[in-house]
């Protein structure tokens, strides 16, 4: 019996910040795989390693976490004024399915490198020395991205002296900015406060009535107290990912927000919407030990926040939730707001499980509703290997 070879695809495997993830130029994916569709699904989830009912992604470039069962698309982008499109697909770990619903703010960081690299970028606008500005066209939430990639010698620069909490080694700075990070979601009204409110009364059945932010900015995100559902807001990962029945507890929460949102029509829906909204929760500054074993007083901090991701809590902080955090943090009244002292402000740095993240955002009143211009907020990115992946025909 003859069997099939495997197919070979030009691609690159990426960090971006505090994640990791598969790039793929579109023209490089086979003709079925290059529009929308089964087809492109199919081999994405099978790039990666999923579903594995092991959970394990062994068979795959799937790293078995929210963080690293990423994939990207980069494409020249035929839109004024913007050099590439840029589609993230969150790869579930466990089962057949690809979440198209939002956006990855950390390898966000590593689209501006990856399209230089690429070709994708017409040369002219690449210098020799100094800084590349990448105008990415973000095609899941239809915002644009502006990517500030340092260039030495012709090439990007990925090592450096930036040290970003999460992950491991310094490497070069990449500052981003989310530009207009108010999400316009289907069913929300392209409004930041889809219900109209800085602060809402949420009915969650079997955990009670919360005070919630839910804001749509760079991804959609429902915030509540830590103290409301029984945390300090220093916890990290095993304290949440290890207790079943808080997991459970957060996936309630997120299904009742997205509903309240308009996210979903049903709460059966939330099982096909992996990645968005997000969940999180937050506390005044406290000193915890990180989960790298480095110290966060409580002086270091203006709020903590720990946020969930996939169904389990973020070793660190999503780049898009951290958007979310800086724009709900500019808005006096939020619960980030609040949290962090109140008052006005057009920057925050908070603590996650990691360590602590520096984000700003410029929040104005206009016509008796609030607008973000620009979140910004620097990461760093590196090309780990690249050649192709290999995928059974």
């Amino acid at each position: 019996m003859a069997h099939a070879p495997q197919i070979k695809i030009p691609a690159t495997y990426m960090r971006g910040g505090t994640s990791k993830g598969v790039f793929f130029r579109l023209k490089d994916l086979p003709e079925a795989a290059q529009t929308p569709g089964a087809a492109r699904d199919a081999l994405l989830l099978r790039v990666i390693g999923s579903p594995d009912p092991y959970g394990k992604q062994i068979d795959g470039m799937g790293g078995a976490t929210s963080s690293t069962s990423k994939t990207v698309i980069v494409a020249k982008s035929s839109r004024p004024d913007h050099d590439v499109d840029y589609l993230f697909g969150q790869v579930s770990i466990d089962r057949p399915f690809v979440d198209w619903s939002g956006n990855c703010g950390n390898l966000s960081a590593a689209v501006g490198p990856f399209a230089i690299s690429g070709g994708l970028i017409d040369p002219e606008r690449v210098p020799d020395n100094g800084v590349a500005v990448v105008r990415i066209w973000q095609a899941n939430i239809g915002k644009t991205i502006i990517a500030h990639v340092p260039m030495s010698n012709g090439s990007v620069q990925e090592t450096g002296d930036f040290e970003l909490d999460g992950g491991t080694f310094p490497a070069a700075e990449v500052q981003l900015e989310f530009m207009d990070p108010a999400a316009e979601e289907e069913g929300a009204g392209g409004s930041m406060f889809p219900t109209g409110n800085l602060v809402d009364d949420l009915d969650v059945p079997g955990v009670g009535t919360l005070k919630a932010t839910m804001i749509n900015a760079g991804i959609p995100t429902i915030f509540v107290n830590a103290d409301a559902i029984g945390y300090t807001g220093t916890e990290l990962q095993d304290a949440i990912n290890s207790d079943d029945a808080a997991l459970k507890k957060f996936e309630t929460i997120r299904a009742h927000g997205a509903l309240r949102m308009g996210l979903i029509k049903s709460l059966d829906e939330i099982a096909t919407r992996q990645h968005t909204p997000k969940v999180a929760f937050v506390s005044g500054p406290a000193a915890y030990v990180a989960s790298s074993g480095k110290s966060v007083g409580a002086g270091d901090v203006d709020l903590l926040v720990r946020a969930m991701s996939m169904g389990k809590l973020h070793h660190a902080m999503m780049g898009t939730a951290a958007v979310a955090i800086g724009t709900a943090a500019a808005i006096p009244g939020t619960l980030v707001n609040l949290a962090a002292g109140g008052g006005e402000r057009e920057a925050v740095r908070f603590g996650h499980p990691s360590g602590t993240l520096r984000v700003g955002a410029l929040a104005s009143l206009e016509d008796g509703e609030w607008v973000v211009k620009k979140a910004v907020m620097s990461r760093s990115a590196r090309v780990l290997m690249e050649g192709w992946v290999r995928v059974p025909g």
